[in-house]
């Protein structure tokens, strides 16, 4: 048997840390039926019944001992597929398993890692908002995996391949449910996802929207504060179940991010408040601030589509809707971060408004660097865009203790 080293893997290795070290091995000349999958907490999947005795006893002990020594932490893969492999065979596969993998390098940079950090439980979360509150409750205790980047749109994402990997391979999959990700929940429920899989939106009781002449769920239940507090708190539970031992951590982690979230939501109240009345409308590109008006004292005027950016809105839509502007003397509307801004601005030229400068965040946090990329920096910056808009007068948030970036 020739054993080959890949120097790239066969797939993207998005969601993952970066695969520098060659974390593939393949057998030439076998197929890829039965396959052996080593990760911090060891999994085999699938293994067929009988055949592969040696192979499992000698190369299992090898490559598990090599893992931990990865600096990439990346998965090593054996495909095998021989049912008469001796013992033998499997001794001297696992020895030319890790003299390749030795003098590729795999080995030589970690020598001094603490291969307790192998041992993390695997969270895989789907949307960028979610992966903020799970890295602030589970800390370096988890491995923590998103899908979405930032500035996705999770209503209309379409898995690829590297999500199959990841959400097989996870322990615990976090989403938000409510139907907000509907390509992702499709995945999560295949054949192979075997983890525990907890929709986190939906510890809230949720508002309803028509659509079709049904009530449906709205899955935007994040525009409260309030209601983060309790998806924060379905976190730190989930963690605690997944990860016992780091229960104290979970807890102490969560009961800070509570505390910065409570001073949140009374800081927006105040600053709405500034907004004279009348003025206190809230027209955007698609419905997802039926939860952050409801608890802040601002009513939804219109919205060009509904809860879903699938939705394609006619032109009797955006009439509509600029005819609805002009009756109730809207001051200013907001085209939004995840949506294509032109009919928005189409909207707000037909109906002789202003068009906010910013874009509001909606079903995504902002890229790294940006005034909303985190959930908090995201609620501030939105608060801002929209007193400002209206005519309110703004105060910059200061949570104590808290080391946000209010854009000034």
């Amino acid at each position: 048997l020739k054993v080959t080293t890949q120097q790239e893997s066969p797939f993207p290795c998005r969601g993952y840390h970066v695969c520098t070290s060659p974390p593939y091995h393949r057998l030439r000349g076998l197929t890829p039926s039965n396959s052996l999958l080593v990760r911090g907490r060891t999994r085999i999947s699938p293994l067929t019944k009988g055949g592969i005795r040696g192979v499992k006893a000698g190369y299992l002990a090898i490559s598990r001992y090599l893992y931990t020594r990865q600096p990439c932490r990346g998965r090593v893969k054996a495909l095998i597929n021989s049912p008469t492999v001796s013992l033998n065979s499997a001794r001297v596969l696992g020895a030319a398993v890790f003299l390749g993998l030795w003098i590729s390098g795999c080995d030589a940079t970690n020598s001094n890692q603490n291969s307790n950090t192998d041992d993390r439980p695997n969270v895989v979360v789907t949307s960028t908002i979610i992966k903020d509150l799970t890295e602030q409750v589970g800390g370096n205790e988890i491995e923590l995996i998103g899908i979405l980047q930032p500035g996705a749109d999770p209503h209309v994402y379409e898995p690829v391949p590297a999500d199959s990997q990841a959400l097989e391979a996870a322990d615990l999959i976090l989403y938000n449910g409510y139907n907000l990700e509907p390509g992702l929940i499709k995945q999560m429920n295949a054949a192979g996802v075997n983890a525990n899989k907890f929709p986190v939106g939906e510890v809230v009781t949720p508002l309803d929207f028509d659509y079709q002449g049904t009530k449906q769920p709205d899955p935007h239940v994040w525009g409260d504060a309030e209601n983060a507090i309790k998806m924060v708190n379905g976190i730190r539970n989930q963690l605690i179940a997944l990860s016992p031992e780091d229960k104290e951590e979970f807890t102490q982690n969560a009961a800070q991010l509570t505390e910065q979230l409570q001073q949140l939501d009374s800081w927006i109240i105040q600053q709405i408040q500034t907004i004279p009345a009348k003025q206190r409308q809230l027209v955007t590109t698609h419905d997802a601030f039926q939860y952050y008006a409801r608890a802040y004292g601002l009513e939804v005027t219109g919205t060009l589509i509904g809860i879903s950016t699938e939705e394609q809105p006619s032109a009797q839509t955006v009439k509509g809707l600029s005819d609805a502007i002009k009756a109730t003397e809207v001051t200013a509307i907001f085209a939004e971060t995840t949506i294509n801004p032109a009919l928005i601005k189409t909207v707000a030229q037909e109906a002789g408004v202003k068009l906010a400068p910013e874009e509001l965040y909606s079903d995504s946090i902002g890229a790294a660097g940006s005034d909303g990329d985190t959930y908090v920096k995201m609620l501030v910056a939105n608060t801002r865009t929209i007193v400002e808009s209206l005519g309110g007068d703004f105060t910059a948030f200061e949570a104590a203790n808290s080391k946000i970036d209010n854009g000034q």
